[in-house]
């Protein structure tokens, strides 16, 4: 087994969050931000009538159980209906002991809640604003969700799904960064600021190498290479990442080729022998090869 991380710093410590992000963005930056070591109490719808024990208001307990227990975890939740007076009343009342809270909510349905910034802000000066959106600006009430942004950015390949939730995940890392631009900026201010953080720009974020061209079919990245590819080997697969000369050039020598520069990477005579070479191999042969010879690679079972 890895070794464990080693325990990391609390920057965070003493900062008092509080989410009403529902989903997945939202709550993947509170787990983060947790780990930073700030105080965080999350606000959750009551769970839809009728729904099985293991269903909450979180849309998120009925895609993954498993997800949702880990989000939760260390996180202080409470089930807090907002469009009653009760409920308005409890969030005022945690509000007033925030430095920032954290929204997921459509631009439209903050304002049924009344939490507009221009009241928050003037009721709690030093409170803090992170808003996670679709899509940024007047595009921020547009319906939309992981797989249309990602679709947008030209993420999406045929008809297969993608393999991770990339602008949820990419949104959270951008929604903990803006808490800590936020913290930091009370510490020089001494007053909130407002941020908004849309998981189309996430997605473009993450789509910026096919944009430049960097991994579109036929390009180094992209499949021409013929040290970075996936391969099919006798019981598996293996992703291949010999890249730089040095790797090249070290799986070259294990595959029995010459080395004649990194120009002949690219020759098609190059990929089918390392594909040759490559299938005759099982996954744990190709593991011993990579730590001896310094080759980066990964195998796959399917």
């Amino acid at each position: 087994m890895p070794s464990a991380h080693p325990k990391s710093p609390q920057p965070l410590k003493g900062v008092r969050i509080l989410s009403l992000c529902l989903n997945l963005p939202g709550p993947a930056a509170l787990q983060r931000l947790r780990a930073m070591g700030a105080s965080c109490v999350k606000f959750e719808p009551p769970a839809p009538a009728g729904a099985a024990a293991s269903v909450t208001g979180d849309p998120m307990s009925i895609y993954s159980v498993e997800g949702y227990s880990a989000l939760q975890a260390g996180i202080r939740t409470r089930v807090v209906d907002l469009k009653t007076q009760t409920g308005q009343r409890t969030l005022h009342t945690t509000l007033a002991k925030t430095d920032v809270l954290m929204t997921s909510f459509r631009p439209s349905a903050l304002l049924k809640l009344g939490l507009g910034w221009n009241a928050l802000h003037k009721q709690y000066p030093h409170l803090s604003w992170v808003g996670i959106v679709g899509a940024p600006g007047a595009l921020a009430d547009a319906p939309g969700h992981d797989l249309t942004y990602v679709a947008e950015h030209d993420l999406v390949t045929g008809l297969d799904l993608p393999a991770t939730l990339y602008a949820d995940m990419g949104g959270s890392l951008m929604a903990s960064e803006a808490v800590l631009q936020a913290v930091l900026l009370q510490r020089q201010q001494g007053k909130g600021s407002r941020f908004e953080v849309a998981l189309s720009d996430a997605a473009a974020h993450l789509a910026r190498p096919r944009q430049w061209g960097a991994t579109v079919p036929g390009t180094v990245l992209g499949g021409a290479h013929a040290g970075y590819r996936v391969y099919p080997c006798k019981n598996g697969r293996v992703a291949l990442a010999a890249l730089e000369q040095h790797f090249a050039k070290s799986l070259c020598a294990r595959v029995g080729l010459t080395w004649t520069g990194a120009s002949m990477m690219l020759k098609a005579d190059t990929h089918e022998a390392i594909a040759q070479f490559v299938a005759g191999k099982t996954r744990s042969a190709l593991d011993k090869l990579s730590v001896a010879h310094d080759i980066p690679l990964h195998t796959l079972s399917k």
